[in-house]
């Protein structure tokens, strides 16, 4: 079952009480409280913490959905920068979270207690409201103390709590924090309901979906019983803006939208698989699950059951029914191509990663797939090549830098394999460790002049920064 509710200003999953406060208005004087250089440094000093010491979902095919959603979604919203990172936290607790620079994070258990896709929908347009109405900016303008230092304590407390799922490593911070974040953000949460309320429709949505959502996590709470964690008691789930969210639905009428996709429900049934305990159990739910009702959804998760197991003949067999029915998914092409490569039947996987890629080029989980389809057939240099053009696009990935360094050390590129995991490093704050392979690399490049001279640079600015540090 889901664990605690970390319900946050920040990680915010609607929780406020009844409160009228007056909310300044956006101008000179919020960006006043914070520049967009401090604003750069904030989200990589959470972007460090989160992905120094949170499990991260790290699956392609869950990460292009949820950034493709993400990003319609903003289309119809107020945010200006739409330069977003999406993180997908692995935790089966109920939660999502905006912070600062465009950071948006997903836990694996949204997915598992949003039914359809217009709730999920409706939780990103909460924190996208988040993000266009610049309520962490706000929260430091009301504070007394907008010291960058104790920012900077503010979002690695944030990032902790998300990381340890810690509600009390949130709660040990800077006294501001306590004072002023509780106090100012249940009103937030009413402004980003009304914003993020308006977005969802205006996205096409089901106007229902947000009051629903509410009663999904009003039911979750109830589920604790006595044993309700301290920031469920703190920030109460009412029964006043269950009602106030389906009032504004009920004032537009009945004008439908959006309920589900084909690709939420695959999503949805691969992430219930995995979070079953084990894998036996999977298997054995999704076979009864298709055994009461042979959907879509029931046997892409029965397939995904079946392969965490090693029963890849089975898998292939339950993709190719959905697959005579949708030929042209991409999830279930991708998961197909994903099967093939684990049951090591790597000729077959590339034919068809080849043909999708005809068809959708450059789509990132098929491209990933083929860097690993030709890492099986032990074409590492081909693999590389692949991997170095995505991250052209995704260079702030520490996944790919780390499967980059592991496709360079098969190749027994020893030189770029240091070179690489500098990288993934220095995106998780490690810099000392950083500096350490770096170190290794300009060894390792004494005869090419330019690849050391990159290397030089790069030891020199890490060096600058441990030296500011101390």
């Amino acid at each position: 079952m889901p664990k605690t509710l970390i319900t946050l200003f920040l990680l915010s999953n609607f929780a406020y009480a009844q409160v009228d406060i007056e909310l300044p208005e956006l101008g000179d004087r919020v960006s006043g409280a914070i520049s967009e250089a401090e604003v750069e440094l904030l989200s990589q000093q959470f972007l460090q913490q989160v992905y120094s010491q949170a499990a991260l979902i790290v699956d392609p095919i869950i990460q292009e959905y949820s950034e493709l959603l993400l990003y319609r979604l903003s289309e119809t919203s107020l945010v200006n920068d739409r330069n977003f990172t999406v993180i997908l936290i692995d935790d089966s607790s109920l939660n999502a979270f905006a912070a600062p620079g465009g950071i948006v994070g997903i836990n694996g258990g949204l997915f598992l207690n949003a039914d359809n896709e217009s709730q999920f929908a409706s939780v990103l347009c909460h924190e996208l409201a988040h993000l266009s109405q610049r309520h962490f900016q706000r929260n430091v303008l009301r504070s007394q103390d907008r010291n960058l230092a104790s920012a900077l304590i503010l979002v690695s407390s944030i990032a902790i709590a998300i990381a340890t799922n810690n509600p009390g490593a949130f709660i040990a911070g800077p006294a501001f924090l306590q004072q002023q974040s509780l106090r100012y953000s249940r009103a937030f949460e009413r402004e980003a309901d009304r914003f993020g309320f308006e977005n969802c429709v205006a996205s096409g949505y089901d106007p229902k979906a947000m009051g629903e959502m509410f009663e999904n996590m009003a039911a979750l709470r109830r589920f604790y019983g006595d044993n309700i964690p301290e920031f469920l008691l703190t920030h109460p789930i009412s029964s006043t803006r269950v009602s106030d969210a389906f009032n504004a639905a009920d004032q537009l009428g009945d004008i439908g939208g959006i309920r589900n996709s084909l690709n939420y429900k695959l999503i949805k049934s691969r992430l219930e698989a995995d979070y079953e305990d084990l894998p036996i159990n999977a298997m054995r739910v999704f076979e009864n699950k298709v055994l009461n009702n042979s959907n879509i959804q029931n046997i892409y998760g029965y397939s995904r059951a079946l392969s965490l197991n090693g029963r890849f003949e089975e898998s292939l067999l339950q993709i190719n029914e959905l697959l005579d029915i949708y030929p042209k998914n991409l999830i279930l092409n991708t998961t197909k191509v994903e099967i093939l490569r684990e049951s090591k039947k790597y000729e077959e996987a590339l034919i068809l990663v080849n043909e999708q890629l005809e068809i959708s080029p450059k789509n990132y989980p098929l491209t990933i797939e083929k860097a690993r389809v030709l890492r099986g057939l032990e074409k590492t240099i081909a693999a590389e090549e692949i991997l170095r053009d995505t991250l052209l696009r995704r260079n702030l990935d520490p996944s790919l830098w780390f499967l980059l360094s592991e496709i360079q050390k098969d190749n027994l590129n020893v030189a770029g394999y240091h070179q690489s995991r500098a990288e993934y490093f220095i995106l998780l704050g490690q810099n000392e460790r950083a500096l350490n392979e770096l170190q290794f690399a300009l060894k390792l490049s004494q005869d090419n002049f330019q690849t050391f001279e990159i290397i030089m640079i790069k030891i020199n600015n890490l060096r600058e920064k441990l030296n500011k540090r101390i």
